[in-house]
């Protein structure tokens, strides 16, 4: 910074104030990010779906979040080596959850438990394929990254994502549209443990545990070693408080995620 102001020494008091504060400025809307895009909220989205005469429209013996205290646990950048236990204790738990595919290292790493995911009733969603921070590289790249990871899910399950999660959440209104011809909604989350900076699984249970709510969204990792030994005590402690564990789109039913659009607690 003072090589910044060693050309400005000749220059009024009042001047070296403003160019300082223009300085200031750039660097806190380079942090910041400063984008701009609107959320729409599981609730507004069942309300939305039953002004429209949806209300009827869930599947046979689906939780109605309408009536329920629901809850998502989702999972980003696997699959892993931990992953097979975290499946164990979902099966287990019986809870399904939301699983954010990363393409390149995981599930050309992984096929096998990419198909245990869906055969055991997981959504599955699409993290991209190189986690490249979408609102940095060109339309091209953004395209690649996203039609990379929904054709080898598609062809390990049959099924096509209609999910994704940007990596780190960084979006904007332009991915919003590069997501929409892809025919991907965009999910964020209300809840994080910060298990990325690999605190103690108490630690994450906790965190996890105070801050949800009704309709919240958990981000976890089942990447980082003390995520999965959280979960049990994420799915015990919630479950005593009366949350009922569902996946994103039972979240917003009898509503669906729109492509393009962006969904967060």
């Amino acid at each position: 910074m003072p090589a910044i102001f060693d050309a400005t020494t000749k220059i009024t008091k009042g001047v070296r104030t403003v160019a300082a504060l223009s300085v200031a400025g750039a660097l806190l809307l380079s942090l910041s990010g400063c984008t701009h895009y609107d959320t729409s909220k599981p609730g507004d989205v069942r309300k939305a779906a039953a002004a429209h005469g949806a209300s009827g429209a869930l599947a046979t013996g689906a939780v109605d979040c309408r009536k329920a205290k629901c809850i998502a646990l989702t999972f980003d950048a696997g699959p892993s080596e931990n992953s097979p236990r975290l499946l164990d204790i979902l099966k287990v738990e019986k809870v399904h959850a939301t699983f954010f595919l990363l393409g390149k290292g995981h599930m050309d790493k992984h096929p096998d438990l990419v198909k245990r995911m869906a055969r055991e009733g997981h959504e599955l969603a699409s993290h991209t394929w190189d986690h490249k921070i979408l609102t940095d590289i060109s339309d091209a790249e953004v395209r690649d990254e996203f039609k990379r990871t929904d054709d080898a899910v598609e062809k390990l399950t049959g099924k096509r994502p209609t999910l994704m999660r940007p990596p780190q959440g960084r979006t904007d209104n332009h991915v919003g549209e590069l997501a929409k011809k892809e025919g991907l909604a965009q999910i964020l989350w209300d809840v994080t443990t910060k298990d990325y900076k690999v605190p103690p699984s108490r630690t994450i249970t906790e965190r996890a545990v105070q801050h949800a709510k009704r309709d919240s969204i958990i981000l976890l990792h089942d990447i980082y070693k003390n995520t999965v030994p959280a979960v049990p005590g994420v799915i015990d402690q919630l479950k005593a408080k009366g949350y009922t564990f569902v996946t994103v789109p039972q979240l917003l039913a009898p509503g669906k995620a729109e492509p393009g659009k962006i969904y967060k607690p």
